[in-house]
Formats: C-alpha cells, sequence, structure tokens
C-alpha cells in the first residue's frame, strides 16, 4: 500500500473513530474543505506537513499518535 493511501485510510478511520465528517474536520482544523477533500481523493499526492498538523489539531491529536498507528505499519520510503 502506498504512504498515499495509509494517510487517507488513517484520516477516514479517525474520522469514522471520533464520530467526524470531513465538513466538521475541515471547521476544526482550519484546513478548507476543497484541500480536506482533495487529500482525501488523492488530487493532492503530497500534502504539507503544515496540513497534516492541522488535521491532527481538528482530529485533537497528536502528529506523533497519527503516525503511531497500524494503517502506518511497513510504511517504506517511497522513490
Amino acid at each position: 500500500m502506498k504512504a498515499q493511501d495509509m494517510l487517507v485510510e488513517r484520516i477516514n478511520n479517525l474520522c469514522k473513530e471520533k464520530g467526524l465528517s470531513y465538513y466538521t474536520l475541515s471547521y476544526r482544523s482550519a484546513v478548507p474543505l476543497t484541500t480536506l477533500m482533495h487529500i482525501i481523493d488523492k488530487t493532492t499526492i503530497n500534502p504539507g506537513i503544515i496540513t497534516i498538523c492541522k488535521i491532527c489539531d481538528g482530529l485533537d491529536i497528536t502528529v506523533k499518535d497519527f503516525f503511531d498507528a497500524p494503517e502506518f505499519d511497513g510504511l517504506e520510503q517511497e522513490d
């Protein structure tokens, strides 16, 4: 699984776990809904760390907690 797929899976799982819609996550994180949707639909290939940090703020978790998850087990650096 590609890192991009893992990222989307993690966001989806956290939204389900916390009962958040993409709209609510967008509002809470101050990430525009279009930006969030481009990450989810993989139009945005490499979202920036600032965007990921804002999403984590909206999810009320740390960046460490975001990436310390089974979704990222076996992640290898891509060329």
